[in-house]
């Protein structure tokens, strides 16, 4: 799928740059960065789920540990 992607130029100096120290294009290292987001708030949110039903289940325990 084609998207474009509307950066600031400060932005595409900075996208610019990393592509040149890593020796990559700037599309490889921003499709990279978009993945690592992803993954990242993925991650995020199964553990903010976890906590939902962990610490409700565990509270006297955490109550004991903060003391």
């Amino acid at each position: 799928m084609a998207m474009t992607l509307r950066l600031t130029d400060d932005e595409a100096d900075a996208l610019r740059a990393q592509a040149e120290l890593e020796g990559r294009s700037m599309q490889d290292v921003a499709r990279s960065a978009v993945r690592e987001y992803v993954d990242r708030s993925s991650l995020r949110s199964k553990v903010e789920a976890s906590l939902d039903i962990l610490t409700p289940r565990y509270a006297d325990v955490l109550d004991r540990l903060g003391r």
